[in-house]
């Protein structure tokens, strides 16, 4: 059996002259006279010098500015960097400046609620234009909000570029949120303009959400309009008093781009909101930019020609990043509905179907296609794939094994972990750096990470926080509405001045590559023993009888070991009786330690998830801890919007035991 560490892949001897990583060194030989042996070599002198770095990606992929910045970087302080100051840009142009592709497929439309179809970049630009000249109709200019209740369809990105090009800034819900969710993220932005739909289909089911929409109309009092984007299709999919997407894109108008200051606002990305309102985070057009350039080209491989696909809705920072391969004139899969209909091997039938050259899925998606026994790299042609990407989650060293078990020796898993707030990746995987099983391949360039224990020195081969030690381009402008930051810095530079602490349980190796264990603020801690909750689900849900897992620890406020209390959804058809217990914790004991036996087990029907699929351990532990379930998760973020009632009921039922 493989070892976690083993490297299960290289770089091909031919790597500098197959990829654009490998393009981009040439060039810097080249162009720049300077010479790297490897990735550890590369990335050192990119989070050495930043300025020479980051001028090296502008100069790299051309970046075109109307005004030229007066240096890279004015102010390297945290938070309060001044990136590129004097540029004026702006972050559709890239995608929108005829380039002698308009006849290539920009976007493969795949959905459950209307019949696939194929947008080319001609295409493409031509419906941003009308749309353009549409929101222009309605009053929208620089610096005003424009709003999405839309799924992940092509009319979505027709829009966010048709309000990125006019310098407004863009912010978008997927349906799949209730009105609070919705309200909470909206409400703190006063957008002028929302567009909507009246439902969608998940799977075999219609969702209606006329009345949804309703609600968020009256609770935003400085709409000036709605835009109906039709979708589901029939009599019923009117909203009243709105504006048709025909309609909005009835004018031609000749396309143009507000060039803009490198740090105008692009559009405001939403924390995931499970304890009070969501954290509105800013991104500015030239740092996501020149970030979404450098992470999407040199490490995921985009060029033109490629084909990126990933599932995710409009709510997740993924969704950002499916569109921004566009700058790269690499063409996305766009998908809407219910991931695993009609079955699990949904996602690997659409990969060969498009051709996906670069493949994103969920870990757990990976492990529920191992669990079920799938074999996809016989039932299905991947030949296509270059790279399958997961993030989101830890991805436990079996499902390194099965992804080249099936799909063979050549293709490169990247595993990585970035996030909404930076909204890219912080480490990842690259074609110039080796897989190794069961870890993440190191710090991606330009990214300063690191480890900190408690005192913030640097760690290598234990678990610290993970840290960023030098500004990033695509490092927020801050929060909207946010007077003096306060809010912003208490978020990031609280914990450590100067220096980004960012909330995951990290340990890297000797060589570079790393192991993230979950959320720093869900770390357990017994008898000394720090563990991060991944390594937890990794064992358990490796069992077969185990279909998914929450654990919490309860300090002792005397210093005690505590309460470690895991919680299970059984595998269909199976109980959690004393003999699962007992094996579950016995594994427990064998894969990790004594300490983190728990000392109970409890069944449940689901573990409350965010709409992007992350484990709310923290609101589960506040439950346990007697806070009410609306004081700690807004339900309509959750994928299961009743996942916390029986973490409710038990904390309930524990307290009526301790009264007794």
């Amino acid at each position: 059996m493989a070892l976690t560490g083993e490297v299960l892949w290289t770089p091909p001897p031919d790597v500098l002259e197959t990829t654009e990583i490998g393009r981009y060194v040439r060039w810097l030989r080249e162009e720049r006279a300077l010479k790297f042996e490897g990735y550890d070599e590369l990335w050192r002198w990119s989070v050495g010098d930043l300025e020479a770095f980051w001028r090296s990606v502008w100069d790299f992929y051309g970046v075109r500015a109307h005004t030229p910045p007066e240096r890279v970087l004015a102010a390297r302080e945290m938070p309060g960097a001044r990136w590129f100051p004097g540029a004026r840009l702006n972050y559709a142009e890239r995608i929108l400046t005829p380039s002698g592709d308009d006849g290539e497929v920009a976007i493969f439309a795949h959905s459950q609620t209307r019949a696939p179809f194929e947008l080319t970049f001609g295409e493409l630009r031509e419906q941003v234009a009308r749309a353009r000249a549409g929101l222009r109709r309605l009053g929208v200019g620089p610096g005003d909000r424009v709003a999405a209740y839309l799924p992940n369809v092509p009319e979505t990105v027709v829009a966010f570029l048709a309000t990125a090009s006019l310098g407004a800034i863009w912010a978008t819900c997927a349906p799949e949120f209730g009105p609070r969710s919705v309200i909470d993220r909206f409400g703190q932005l006063d957008p002028k303009v929302l567009l909507a739909v009246t439902g969608y289909r998940y799977g075999e089911k219609h969702i209606d959400r006329r009345a949804e929409v309703r609600d968020i109309r009256r609770a935003l009092p400085t709409l000036e309009r709605v835009v109906h984007v039709p979708y589901v299709g029939g009599a019923e999919d009117v909203l009243p008093d709105s504006v048709g997407w025909e309609e909005l894109l009835s004018e031609e108008e000749p396309l143009r781009c507000e060039p803009v200051p490198f740090d105008h606002p692009l559009y405001v990305l939403f924390s995931s909101g499970t304890t009070g309102k969501p954290k509105t985070i800013v991104h500015g057009h030239g740092g996501i930019l020149l970030e979404h350039l450098k992470n999407l080209g040199l490490t995921w491989d985009l060029r033109p020609g490629a084909r990126l696909m990933w599932f995710t809705t409009t709510a997740w920072m993924m969704w950002n990043a499916l569109v921004s391969a566009l700058l790269l004139r690499s063409a996305i899969v766009t998908m809407d509905g219910n991931p695993l209909y009609p079955d699990l091997a949904f996602q690997w039938r659409l990969a060969e179907q498009t051709g996906a050259t670069m493949l994103g899925v969920a870990p757990a998606y990976l492990m529920a296609c191992r669990k079920a026994g799938l074999e996809v790299g016989r039932e299905f042609d991947l030949s296509s794939v270059r790279q399958i990407g997961a993030a989101g989650s830890p991805l436990p060293p079996e499902g390194f094994d099965w992804v080249y078990e099936q799909l063979g020796p050549d293709v490169l898993l990247n595993i990585g972990s970035g996030g909404t707030d930076v909204c890219t990746g912080i480490v990842q995987g690259s074609p110039l750096q080796p897989v190794y099983r069961g870890e993440i391949s190191g710090p991606c360039l330009g990214v300063d990470a690191a480890a900190y224990d408690e005192r913030g020195r640097p760690v290598v081969g234990e678990f610290g926080e993970l840290v960023i030690r030098s500004p990033m381009p695509s490092m927020p402008l801050g929060f909207w509405n946010d007077p003096g930051d306060r809010r912003y810095r208490a978020a990031y530079f609280e914990r450590f001045p100067g220096v980004w602490c960012h909330g995951d349980w990290i340990r890297f190796t000797e060589r570079g590559s790393c192991v993230i264990s979950g959320r720093s603020d869900a770390t357990l801690n017994r008898g000394g023993v720090r563990l991060g909750t991944g390594e937890i689900y990794a064992v358990v849900e490796s069992l077969e009888e185990v279909t998914d897992s929450l654990v919490v620890h309860l300090e002792d406020a005397e210093g005690g070991p505590g309460e470690l209390l895991l919680f299970v959804v059984p595998a269909p058809g199976t109980e959690l009786d004393e003999r699962l217990r007992s094996r579950i914790s016995a594994t427990l004991r064998r894969e990790l330690s004594p300490r983190h036996v728990p000392d109970a087990i409890e069944a449940v029907p689901s573990i409350p998830r965010t709409l992007s699929q992350k484990k709310l351990e923290v609101p589960v532990k506040r439950i346990l801890l007697g806070a009410r379930p609306e004081e700690v998760a807004s339900r309509d973020s959750l994928l299961d919007p009743a996942a916390l009632d029986a973490f409710a009921a038990y904390a309930r039922h524990r307290s009526c035991e301790d009264e007794d």
